[in-house]
């Protein structure tokens, strides 16, 4: 393990981007104030970091600088989320937190992985994307069946032609296709597998975390990473739970991962040291069970950063080893 991977930043950055225009369905534009409500601040705090709370970006009016690609639904709207957040992403990399992009819908992936990649490209060291979500989200205006374009984050991210003047000026910081893996994927596309088949995209889906399981497939992802001292980016939407674990979301596909998987690939990845930026997305409030996912997000998150199993509070009528022999 590297030296930058023991120097693991004290401070965290939360900024909240409450972008839903991306998706099909209302409602992701209130989770990062569900999030903040179920104790992501106080839970990170409580492990020992200086978190600073930036608010949710605010973009200015619409920009309408350029033509308009088919089957793009609200693309200027999100051109301009996109370019105001590859730009804040940027700075908060910069400042040497680790910025936790609270979401929203996952098209804030095309600003938030762009300004952090283009940080580390800075420093000499690739950025690897970890997109944990039911869907891959590798479709290209020429693929997608829906044109909604928080399906076109990771194209985006891996530099896929059809949105290439959404940056307009601003730098893209495209990483190649190798860089990218997807766990948990069971719902693709027809001309998005095609394009992954061709990229070689790897991807996990759940017969093979069914077949040999997270820990295996994470630690796959963690040695890859750390052969080319790279930093990991995870884009994690809570949809890869399945819907009884997570119900608000507004794109639930049965089969998910279970709530123990989940924490599982969270600890690994702790203890692996290298992440050094974070999405939660997808959380829709709207359609949820009494704040019950995003409390699951907040416990998720938790054991990112370094929650263990003992330091959760045990319920008051859990049975533990040798009560009642």
């Amino acid at each position: 393990m590297s030296e930058a991977d023991n120097n693991r930043s004290s401070r965290i950055a939360l900024l909240g981007v409450p972008i839903e225009i991306g998706a099909a369905q209302a409602g992701p534009l209130m989770g990062p104030d569900a999030l903040r409500t179920a104790g992501i601040a106080r839970l990170l705090e409580q492990l020992g970091f200086q978190v600073d709370d930036h608010g949710n970006l605010a973009i200015p009016a619409v920009v309408n600088d350029g033509p308009v690609p088919a089957n793009t639904k609200f693309y200027d709207e999100v051109k301009t989320w996109t370019r105001a957040l590859s730009e804040r992403a940027y700075w908060l990399a910069q400042s040497g937190a680790i910025p936790i992009f609270m979401g929203g819908d996952h098209s804030l992936s095309m600003g938030s992985i762009n300004g952090v990649a283009r940080y580390w490209q800075e420093q000499g060291r690739p950025l690897f994307a970890l997109w944990v979500d039911a869907h891959t989200d590798y479709n290209t205006p020429a693929t997608t069946i829906t044109g909604n374009m928080h399906g076109m984050s990771a194209a985006f991210l891996c530099g896929e032609p059809g949105l290439d003047d959404l940056l307009g000026g601003l730098p893209r910081a495209s990483i190649p296709p190798s860089q990218l893996d997807v766990i948990g994927a069971r719902s693709i596309d027809p001309l998005e597998r095609k394009l992954l088949r061709q990229r070689n995209v790897s991807i996990a889906d759940m017969r093979q975390i069914d077949e040999f399981g997270v820990a295996v497939l994470t630690r796959r992802v963690i040695e890859r990473v750390r052969a080319k001292n790279g930093v990991l980016h995870v884009s994690f939407d809570v949809d890869f739970l399945d819907p009884a674990v997570a119900p608000g979301v507004g794109t639930t596909v049965p089969g998910g991962a279970t709530y123990r998987e989940a924490h599982l690939i969270m600890e690994l990845l702790h203890d692996s040291g290298l992440v050094r930026s974070l999405d939660i997305v997808e959380l829709n409030p709207f359609l949820d069970e009494r704040g019950r996912t995003a409390r699951v997000a907040v416990e998720l998150i938790g054991s990112l950063f370094g929650l263990q199993i003992t330091d959760r509070q045990t319920p008051s009528n859990a049975v533990l080893p040798g009560m009642g022999e």
